[in-house]
């Protein structure tokens, strides 16, 4: 698949490139696993003088000897000396740095935890201490979110305050996926592009997988997930037992409540039986795998709180495949795509709502979007969506058929809202996969 996307990532990092000229830049990068944060960087020094280090499990020596290998081959520059230590080693790239300009992309930078986690005292001595002389570009890039944040912005560890850069990168969104949709398979119909959207969620890797394998309508992406050989079905074992370590297990099972509907404290604690509210806490804030909402201007205090997962595609593998995984671990595929096509209706239908959501927000047109709904979840409006400079407010349904939308119900919903906007111009939306 070829690039896509990435012009605002793109831009920035040539921006870092071009200070790194004149004054030491270090950045980190952080977004969750096969989101492409390897492939940008590797696009965006393409034409540079670069050397590209991944951070393995391996022993610190070997590790380094691979290392001075890298350097040699990528940077055409003689190494001497034996380096047993990265602290050494990285106090030679500084020093290099002053007489030769390059950029220095350290992949998986979190790894060092597990390797001498002594590492990142030595190297805040060795930036601390060269940089003002220094030209270098310095990348530093992790896939375990919790663990690179505590790296650059927990102020009791050393490289806090260090770096000069930062950059979430985060999924495609749907003007992307319309264009890839587009590019490789243009007769695609609305439910093709709602079911690559509530699968891929935007994640790179999983673009990529589908697109690689032609697999771009409704039909052909369930088949390509639950293959036999399918690398989607341990995807989320892969990418969140790292993250959460020996505590998994109840971390994957309030997930799954969650993308199951069970999406308040009270629900999920009813079904677990113990207290949640740490775990919620983490992965929230540690994780940033799930959202807290609540209803459009209820007080920061409110108890009336939702949470959900906001990753589309671990959303759908912890609601059909880490839920059924009994199933797909004695081979029967079948029966759980059975599951997900009985199911398909009512949760596209949610994902639909999430779709639009995006999409007022690319358009830029609003100061706040979300959801509203009374105690007891009554009366809930899909989407509240405020215009404050223009006093505009828009209430908006959303279902798959529009056959299905009760304008009149929308309205009367509407009606405790609206006399808090007298004020304001309202338009009422109803959208449906007609809209997309």
């Amino acid at each position: 698949m070829k690039f896509y996307d990435r012009e605002n990532e793109l831009a920035l990092l040539a921006g870092i490139q071009k200070k790194s000229l004149l004054a030491a830049q270090m950045t980190f990068v952080v977004g969750r696993r096969r989101i492409g944060k390897t492939s940008l960087l590797i696009k965006s020094s393409e034409n540079e003088r670069c050397v590209y280090l991944f951070v393995a499990r391996k022993n610190e020596a070997l590790l380094c000897n691979e290392f001075v290998d890298e350097i040699k081959q990528q940077l055409k520059v003689e190494v001497f000396g034996d380096f047993k230590t990265f602290n050494t080693l990285f106090a030679y790239l500084m020093e290099l740095s002053k007489t030769l300009h390059f950029t220095l992309i350290i992949d998986e930078f979190q790894e060092f935890i597990s390797i001498n986690p002594g590492i990142y005292s030595d190297m805040q001595h060795s930036w601390d201490s060269r940089k003002s002389e220094s030209k270098i570009n310095l990348i530093l890039c992790g896939s375990i979110y919790a663990l690179m944040k505590k790296i650059f912005e927990n102020a009791k560890e050393p490289l806090f305050g260090r770096a000069t850069n930062r950059i979430h990168l985060k999924a495609f969104n749907i003007t992307t996926l319309k264009k890839i949709l587009t590019d490789h398979y243009p007769t695609f119909t609305k439910e093709d592009l709602l079911t690559f959207y509530l699968t891929t969620g935007g994640v790179a890797k999983y673009v990529e997988l589908l697109t690689d394998s032609g697999s771009f309508t409704y039909d052909s992406i369930l088949h390509e997930i639950f293959s036999e050989h399918s690398l989607f079905l341990d995807e989320g074992k892969n990418v969140l037992i790292d993250e959460f370590g020996k505590d998994y297990a109840n971390y994957f099972s309030i997930l799954s409540l969650i993308a199951t509907s069970k999406t308040s404290r009270v629900e999920i604690e009813s079904v677990l039986g113990m207290n949640i509210g740490g775990f919620l806490d983490r992965l929230e804030n540690d994780f940033g795998l799930i959202t807290k909402i609540r209803p459009m201007f209820a007080k920061p205090g409110s108890r009336s709180i939702k949470y959900q997962i906001h990753d589309n595609f671990l959303n759908f593998w912890f609601r059909f495949i880490y839920k059924y995984r009994g199933a797909i671990e004695i081979g029967n595929l079948p029966y759980v795509t059975e599951i997900v096509k009985r199911d398909y209706t009512m949760y596209s239908g949610r994902i639909l709502e999430k779709y639009f959501v995006e999409k007022m927000i690319l358009e830029g047109n609003y100061s706040q979007i979300g959801s509203w709904w009374e105690k007891s979840n009554q009366n809930e409006i899909d989407i509240v969506a405020i215009n404050e400079n223009d006093k505009k407010i828009v209430f908006a349904e959303v279902k798959r058929q529009a056959m299905n939308i009760n304008q009149a119900l929308l309205v009367g919903k509407a009606n405790t809202l609206a006399m808090q906007f007298k004020d304001y111009s309202i338009e009422y939306q109803y959208l449906s996969m007609d809209d997309m």
